[in-house]
């Protein structure tokens, strides 16, 4: 079995220092960052097909860093929104920490009462790891660059600099081609990184996604 740390970086929104807090993470992790992705549920897919090539076990620990859970709702396909509802059904024994310093809910209000009570078990929330968590075996970030403001997030991308050098494993740049053994310059990702900020929105159905979920923190009490 193995364990996933996934950071997704508007975790650092409301974080004092939050390029430090991201490289006491990666520090804590001691592992190359593997990809960068924009779309939150595209980093579940590359979990799933690293552990159909037999690159992945199937994990039995997700440190989940992120502002929002991503089960809110259960729909049969992935989106920014559920991916992680996905990722509890698929791997039944992987247990999942949703680390965040201010929950704006909990699944339990997303999750049909049966789905959440199979989960809740192997579920928890809270600002720190809990006791005992295992190091990665793969960490993963997503930029999210429509919930995170431009400056924060080349701040963050500029400080993980020194987690990407001499990966060996695959890199996102900015395009839906993975390259095993990648060894492009960082300052070259992260230029196509920043590039790809500019292009337009994936797919309707995302965009949805994200204007039904911006529309529910806004009016939340």
């Amino acid at each position: 079995m193995s364990s996933i740390l996934d950071i997704d970086l508007d975790y650092f929104n409301l974080i004092e220092n939050p390029e430090q807090r991201l490289q006491e993470l990666l520090d804590w992790g001691d592992c190359p960052i593997a990809f960068i992705v924009e779309k939150h549920h595209k980093a579940y897919s590359r979990w799933k097909d690293r552990v159909k090539r037999g690159i992945l076990t199937q994990p039995s620990h997700i440190l989940h860093v992120d502002e929002h859970h991503d089960m809110m709702d259960q729909k049969r396909n992935a989106n920014i929104a559920n991916f992680m509802y996905h990722a509890m059904q698929t791997w039944k024994n992987s247990r999942v920490h949703w680390m965040v310093d201010t929950p704006i809910d909990s699944p339990a209000m997303w999750l049909d009462n049966d789905v959440w009570k199979s989960f809740s078990h192997r579920f928890s929330l809270g600002p720190n790891r809990p006791h005992g968590w295992p190091k990665p075996d793969i960490v993963s970030i997503c930029t999210s660059p429509n919930f995170i403001s431009n400056d924060l997030l080349q701040r963050l991308l500029r400080s993980i600099q020194k987690f990407m050098t001499g990966c060996t494993g695959e890199a996102y740049t900015g395009n839906s081609v993975s390259r095993r053994g990648d060894r492009t310059p960082f300052s070259i990702r992260l230029q196509e990184v920043q590039a790809r900020r500019k292009q337009p929105e994936e797919s309707f159905a995302d965009a949805v996604n994200l204007t039904i979920y911006r529309k529910y923190l806004t009016n939340k009490d």
